[in-house]
């Protein structure tokens, strides 16, 4: 069975009011400390924690399992080890893919960063907002090509589903996602086109740097695309998710896209050659609405509502959900998304309660780590 992991960014906020606070290298400190307390501990310290492009962000990446009882359980467990290390910075970790309210991000240290804001300018500035990445195993570059040139129509669904960025600079922004059209500024962010072969795929990222305007593989930004580190496709398109749940229900789908491409794939089925410029239609129109709002169809690329387009995704999966016994888990998830709410949805039900969004911030910090 194919092994997933899941990388999230949460944001750093003041308990009280809601706004970003720029303390990752406290926070990162004290994991560190916490880390060399352990028994047995020597050398650098070993955790799950990292830091991201500014200051006001924290990463984690779980442990690659099969189960994805034992993902969430991951999730649910470094997601608390986030807010005690938080804590001590005088912080509270939110799982919100963009601040609610105003903000000027602090761009972290180091040569790679400088390089970065150096060459962006103010989309290095303004760039604030935290994802959610699944990871999924694959044997081969070439399988994994073949699976990115296969799920292609599919991925912004999933940004339907974990839409939680309603709110920029302290306004509405009209978008369920956000955070997909400020990620979307960078130069090599967002859909691709068919690859074809694994030595097409790495011609062209070689291609794509050796231009100078980026700076290494890491700066690859598209929405799905070969790891750099580690055996597996990264699914990239995705908001971090107020519950820890909707991760689990991210990486089922995932996994069953990537399966299922793979079958296509050892089967002789070539993938469905829909144009680029559709697929970025699909993906704005997927920010645009979140789950509340029309999609495109991934089959036919025409306007239909999220309820089918999901419907498509998990009907299009289904056979490789019950190989993995994630079926009834992936029902369940999508029926509780429907009934509760994605993020954007949850915040804008605080924001129609007249909650200012300082106490939203305070409530969804609450989630993240909690029911």
């Amino acid at each position: 069975m194919r092994s997933v992991g899941v990388e999230e960014e949460l944001l750093l906020v003041d308990a009280r009011s809601g706004a970003p606070l720029a303390v990752s290298g406290a926070v990162l400190a004290a994991a560190d400390r916490s880390a060399w307390q352990r028994p047995g501990a020597i050398g650098l310290p070993d955790h799950e924690f990292e830091k991201e492009l500014q200051k006001e962000q924290l990463e984690f990446a779980t442990k690659p399992v099969t189960e994805m009882g034992e993902l969430q359980q991951e999730i649910v467990r470094i997601r608390g080890g986030a807010a005690r290390h938080a804590a001590s910075a005088g912080a509270v970790v939110a799982a919100v893919a963009t601040s609610p309210l105003p903000v000027q991000p602090s761009l972290n240290v180091g040569p790679r960063y400088r390089w970065m804001g150096e060459q962006f300018g103010l989309t290095v500035q303004e760039q604030l907002t935290c994802g959610c990445h699944v990871h999924v195993s694959v044997a081969s570059d070439e399988e994994g090509v073949a699976v990115l040139d296969r799920i292609r129509p599919w991925l912004a669904v999933l940004t339907a589903l974990s839409a939680n960025s309603p709110f920029w600079q302290g306004e509405d922004s009209g978008y369920g996602s956000y955070r997909s059209r400020v990620w979307n500024r960078w130069p090599s962010a967002g859909p691709v086109e068919v690859f074809g072969s694994a030595d097409r795929y790495h011609e062209r990222v070689r291609t794509m740097i050796d231009t100078g305007v980026l700076r290494d593989e890491g700066m690859i930004y598209f929405d799905a695309r070969l790891s750099a580190t580690y055996p597996t496709v990264e699914v990239r398109v995705a908001d971090v998710c107020l519950d820890a749940a909707t991760p689990v229900l991210l990486a089922a789908l995932s996994r069953g896209l990537v399966e299922t491409a793979a079958r296509a794939w050892q089967d002789g089925q070539p993938p469905a050659r829909i144009g680029t410029s559709l697929l970025r239609l699909a993906s704005w129109r997927a920010g645009r609405s979140g789950l509340d709002g029309p999609l495109l169809h991934p089959v036919t690329m025409r306007e239909t509502s999220a309820e089918q387009a999901v419907e498509a995704l998990y009907q299009h999966v289904r056979e490789a959900l019950n190989d993995h016994g994630d079926d009834e888990r992936v029902r369940e998830a999508i029926a509780h998304l429907y009934e509760r709410g994605n993020g954007a949805r949850i915040q804008r039900g605080l924001h129609a309660e007249g909650q200012t969004l300082a106490a939203i911030v305070t409530r969804c910090a609450e989630m993240t780590v909690g029911p």
